[in-house]
Formats: structure tokens, sequence, C-alpha cells
């Protein structure tokens, strides 16, 4: 069975490789970068729109006419809008600490965590983690473009309520039980929307991928895409 991992926002494949090795004794792992983010250039497109092409793009690379998925929040969001869109390329999805509900004011406070200056005098050791991640096209750069992405999410969500009801592809929303970014509501709201949904809370866990147990989430992967 093949497994495409998909990472988050200012983020890239190599903070999935812990949990593609783990995966990789059931299933055959795919991990990419979305354009701009890791070694990759960006294209003249930044958006959940054009990620989702890029992943339908690899996929015909590679001769994959579907797979499961797993999406690391904006990833999450991401494999969502392929199952809405493309289901026929998507057997299962599960998501990660992904945000589902999004309008000005939330968008407004998500940007203001992507100041680069903030970042470097508040948290160094995250700015040369990033700066390491995307020597590509500048940490600076990424940031500013995922700033420009939440922006117009806030403005044109390309997912809403509506569009969860419709996506009958079977669903497992996962939500670490200490994220601060991602609210227990939406993801229960957009559980309950979809026609095969399930909600499991990760104990302990908080958003960066990097403080997730992987031994845990990939138990909980490999049950539900191999049930």
């Amino acid at each position: 069975m093949n497994l495409i991992l998909l990472h988050g926002a200012i983020g890239a494949s190599d903070q999935l490789k812990p949990l593609a090795e783990y995966l990789q004794k059931d299933f055959k792992v795919h991990c990419l970068d979305f354009p701009g983010h890791g070694g990759r250039e960006f294209s003249n497109e930044f958006s959940i729109e054009h990620f989702a092409d890029e992943v339908l793009a690899y996929m015909d690379i590679v001769g994959l006419k579907n797979a499961v998925f797993f999406g690391y929040s904006m990833g999450g969001y991401v494999g969502m809008y392929l199952a809405r869109h493309r289901p026929g390329r998507v057997q299962r999805l599960a998501t990660l600490a992904t945000k589902f509900r999004w309008d000005p004011s939330i968008a407004a406070r998500e940007v203001k965590m992507l100041d680069p200056d903030k970042i470097r005098e508040k948290v160094p050791d995250f700015a040369r983690a990033l700066e390491e991640r995307h020597q590509a096209e500048g940490w600076e750069n990424v940031l500013n473009r995922t700033a420009g992405l939440m922006v117009d999410l806030g403005e044109r969500p390309v997912l809403e309520i509506d569009d969860f009801r419709l996506i009958a592809t079977p669903t497992l929303l996962l939500l670490g039980e200490n994220d601060r970014m991602v609210g227990l509501d939406e993801t229960e709201e957009v559980c309950r929307s979809l026609p095969q949904g399930r909600l499991v809370g990760l104990p302990a866990t908080a958003h960066p991928i990097e403080q997730v147990n992987v031994e845990r989430l990939g138990r909980e992967l490999s049950g539900f895409f191999l049930s």
C-alpha cells in the first residue's frame, strides 16, 4: 500500500522522516516537499490548490493511481482538499493538528507568529532550524509567502463546512490534547460533518511535529489505514 506524507506550513519532508521510517514496514512511503519548502524553489503560485496539484503531479510521475495520505497541519488541509476535489486519488486520509477554521481574524492571529524579526529575537534556535531547512529560497521568504497564503485563506477559505459534508473518504482526525494552535471545537465540527470521520485525541501532545510520540502516532495510522 502506498502512503504519502504531507508536511506542515514552513516545514519540510525531513520532519516526517522518523514517522516514515516507523511506517515503512507496512507501507511504501512517499515524502515530498511543497514548492518553496526544503530544497525546492518557489513556483509561480503559492496556495493550497497549487500544493494539491503538485501532489497529483508527483503521483502521476511515480505512477500512483491512488494512495492513503497522512497530512500534518497544513499538509492535512491539502489532503482534505484532495479528498474533496479528487476523491479517486485518496483511498484514506489521516490528519494531525490541522486547522480547518479560517476567517480574517484567525488569519491575522496566525500571521503574527510568522514575523522573522520576532522569531530571531525570541526563538533563535527555531530561526536557525528554519534557515537550515529552507536554504533554497531563504526562510524569511518562506514565512512571508506563508503569511500571504494564510491571509488568502482568511478571506477565502478553500474548504467550508459544506465541502466536508461531501467528502466520502474515510478520514481520521488526530489532535494533540495540548495543542494550543488548533481548537478541539473546530476539529469536532469537521468530524461531525464528514460522512466517515473519526476523531482521536493524543494525550500529552502539543502542536509541533517534533514533540509527537512517533510510535503512538504510527500505531494509530497503521491501525486506521490497514483496517
